[in-house]
């Protein structure tokens, strides 16, 4: 599967595009463009447009990938494929490959794996309001319409 419009448009949206190296709260890493972080990313760094573009389309596509490992020979549908996209490119490849929500999907538990989005909320212990909305979006993506 590859990820959908309707899955791009909700990370970008989630993900406000800066070209110039920050870090989203206190306790985050260097992230910059359309939240590409990694060990090639420190503060005082800057992109054009173009460089944010295409290591988004670079990292999705690597998302991707890792959640259609994790899936393989797993029922999913679109949504349920897009929030788990957005999740991961969110929390990372490894966060998602040993969630709960991964678990509960591959057994086929969809309310469980669902609920599962909302104990994500967290950053050091402290509960930030933008991934409430996030995971509620996900959550709401992964329930949706097949």
């Amino acid at each position: 599967m590859t990820p959908s419009d309707a899955c791009i448009a909700f990370i970008k949206g989630f993900e406000a595009c800066r070209l110039k190296a920050y870090l989203p709260t206190p306790h985050d890493v260097p992230t910059i463009g359309w939240g590409s972080t990694g060990p090639d990313i420190h503060m005082g760094m800057t992109w054009t447009q173009g460089q944010a573009d295409t290591r988004f389309a670079a990292d999705l596509t690597a998302f991707a990938a890792g959640v259609t490992h994790d899936l393989a020979g797993v029922a999913t549908t679109q949504g349920q494929f897009d929030a788990m996209v957005s999740f991961a490119y969110n929390v990372g490849e490894a966060g998602f490959h040993d969630s709960n929500l991964l678990r509960l999907h591959r057994a086929g538990d969809y309310p469980g794996a669902e609920a599962q989005f909302g104990r994500w909320t967290r950053q050091k212990g402290v509960v930030l309001a933008g991934l409430v909305r996030r995971r509620a979006g996900e959550a709401a993506m992964y329930g949706g319409p097949a």
